[in-house]
């Protein structure tokens, strides 16, 4: 499926950079100094738009020499795309200037909901895949588009349970968005392997099912590991671990099908060392090394 470039989109500035297809890293303020001082050979950072919405202070400090080094995606986590009240006017204006300030490469946020009138819920929760919630979804998307002049990368949710009420699966879902409103998809693979063993869905046939052709930046995270009521598998979406084995598997197949993309390795929790941050975006940037002559012998 091709998405059909949405007006507001194609009519934003043409001159905007994208992402390196190379491996960044999470930016995190206990490396800061740390970054500065030794340059890691990382592609980019990405920083979440809510830890940055002040005028000044110690991040701001340390972003403004950083994004003078390095290309820099910018993740939202509070729009509440999902949600069924009105989006937060006051909410999307600061994010504006944030964007307008360090002109990031890339800026995505979530195919979820996090409030409720005036409850802002610190999670990032599901929707029903139905009809009346997609036409919802794509008229946030369109005003957030509209309003930032730019095109906003969407990023499939890891979920833990369904709605008995959606008529549509979720990767459809997330395609219809994808074609009536021209998004991108920002691809967090380690949300797929998390929602596929939680629901029993085949990794394979979602990943197939998605828009791939839209894709702009891919994600890869830890989870962590429980045991439902019924003593089946239940993975959490925590950034809290190393890429797990077959959530490297999947994201290999994933190259296969897209080609080389700008990859973040994610960490929220139990942030490690910069060092050990770099050595596992060094491990994605070997597969992303690794799929260009293959895919160029493909075509050849």
């Amino acid at each position: 499926m091709t998405p059909t470039p949405h007006p507001l989109v194609s009519s934003a500035p043409a001159l905007r950079p994208a992402l390196p297809s190379r491996a960044g890293v999470s930016l995190k303020s206990q490396h800061f100094e740390d970054i500065l001082a030794s340059d890691p050979a990382v592609g980019f950072f990405e920083v979440h738009a809510e830890n940055y919405m002040v005028a000044g202070g110690p991040f701001h400090h340390y972003l403004s020499q950083i994004r003078e080094r390095y290309a820099l995606s910018v993740h939202g986590v509070g729009l509440s795309i999902g949600g069924e009240q009105p989006l937060d006017g006051e909410h999307l204006e600061r994010l504006a200037a944030l964007l307008e300030r360090y002109q990031p490469h890339a800026f995505s946020e979530h195919l979820a909901w996090s409030s409720h009138g005036e409850v802002f819920l610190n999670d990032l929760l599901p929707i029903c895949y139905d009809d009346v919630t997609l036409d919802r979804v794509c008229a946030h998307v369109d005003q957030v588009q509209s309003r930032l002049q730019r095109q906003m990368l969407l990023e499939n949710p890891a979920t833990y349970l369904e709605f008995a009420g959606s008529t549509l699966d979720e990767a459809s879902f997330i395609g219809e968005v994808v074609r009536r409103t021209g998004c991108g998809l920002l691809l967090d693979v380690n949300n797929i392997y998390v929602s596929c063993i939680n629901h029993h869905w085949d990794a394979q046939a979602y990943l197939r099912a998605l828009p791939l052709d839209a894709v702009g930046e891919i994600h890869l995270a830890g989870f962590a590991e429980d045991r439902d009521a019924a003593g089946d598998r239940l993975l959490i979406d925590n950034h809290g671990a190393p890429v797990d084995d077959a959530v490297w598997r999947l994201y290999q197949d994933a190259l296969q099908l897209i080609g080389p993309c700008p990859t973040l390795l994610e960490r929220d929790n139990a942030v490690p060392a910069l060092a050990v941050l770099v050595e596992e975006a060094q491990r994605a940037q070997a597969l992303l090394d690794a799929c260009r002559p293959a895919r160029q012998q493909v075509h050849a």
